[in-house]
């Protein structure tokens, strides 16, 4: 039988892909090198040239994870529109992510905690609030919430669409009926208690 190549044209993105995928189907406990490099035709040693280990990988996963929901919820708050407008975006691109991609949702909240967890992640998980630290700011400048300290603001409407999403995802709420009916009444509830 002939050796696996050891060489990939991108491999540390398909590593990735890969290992997200693995999560979303089978959870993290079925993650391995080993297993994702058979799976896309590298030798078992080649993973260890981005990843030194499944630790480091985790972290990068999660790490890609911050950043494209920190992608969709800057896009969200860029909406064409008011406040109101721009809160429902944003909480809409937060539930959407969680609802499809939960299992990464769990890790990348999981990984940020862990005492070993790599500089860059932490700070792409720091970066994630960024959005909607600056929606609340606008908020706060437009009159259209309190004033207030912005992260504990930020605080309320955030808990309220996390819980929302995990809500959702848990299957205490039918997912396609979460997103599209009872997001916006929460988003509605919890900014007419920020009122000033």
């Amino acid at each position: 039988m002939p050796a696996r190549p050891y060489h990939h044209g991108d491999l540390r993105t398909a590593l990735l892909d890969r290992a997200e995928q693995t999560v979303r189907d089978k959870g993290v406990e079925a993650l391995s090198l080993r297993e994702l490099a058979r799976d896309i035709g590298v030798s078992h040693a080649a993973p260890s040239r981005h990843f030194k280990d499944k630790q480091a990988l985790l972290d990068a996963l999660a790490q890609a994870g911050f950043d494209r929901l920190s992608g969709a919820l800057e896009r969200a708050n860029a909406v064409e529109g008011g406040i109101r407008e721009r809160m429902h975006a944003t909480a809409r691109a937060y539930v959407d992510f969680a609802v499809e991609d939960a299992a990464l949702l769990e890790l990348m909240y999981a990984r940020k905690h862990e005492a070993g967890a790599s500089p860059e992640l932490v700070s792409s998980a720091f970066r994630l609030g960024e959005p909607l630290l600056e929606l609340i700011r606008d908020a706060q400048q437009a009159g259209e919430i309190r004033e207030g300290p912005v992260e504990v603001v930020a605080l309320a409407l955030f808990a309220s669409i996390h819980g929302y999403a995990a809500l959702s995802v848990s299957g205490i709420l039918p997912p396609d009926w979460a997103v599209r009916n009872g997001l916006d009444e929460i988003v509605e509830t919890v900014t007419r208690g920020l009122r000033p």
